[in-house]
């Protein structure tokens, strides 16, 4: 069974910067993608950035030029680096591994982090 654990959530003031890691039990290239969604309170959770096994990289547009995902093969680990930050970017962010299958995917998902932004 694949394992995700995050870390590196926390509060921080606008403008500031926080760095998230997820730590997969399993060698990151196993996965097609992998990627961290959001999830604010009251509403739903969303796709905020993902990093094929290729390396391609995905950013949802409310983060393209603060936010930027990568990844260390070695340490089968997935950061995200979330700078300029917005009291809107408040949220627990979760880690995600996508393996893709005949007949569909194999979701894994980390226990999330907290990331608080104060105005």
């Amino acid at each position: 069974q694949v394992q995700l654990v995050e870390s590196g959530g926390g509060l921080v003031q606008a403008g500031g910067s926080l760095r998230l890691s997820c730590a997969a039990s399993a060698s990151i290239y196993s996965f097609n993608y992998m990627g961290w969604y959001r999830q604010a309170p009251g509403k739903q959770r969303e796709l905020v950035a993902t990093v094929s096994n290729a390396g391609s990289t995905y950013y949802t547009d409310s983060v393209k030029g603060r936010f930027t995902i990568s990844r260390d093969i070695a340490k089968n680990t997935v950061y995200l680096q979330m700078n300029s930050l917005k009291p809107e970017d408040t949220a627990v962010y979760y880690c995600n591994a996508v393996k893709n299958r005949l007949f569909g995917t194999e979701d894994y998902w980390g226990q999330g982090t907290q990331g608080t932004v104060s105005s």
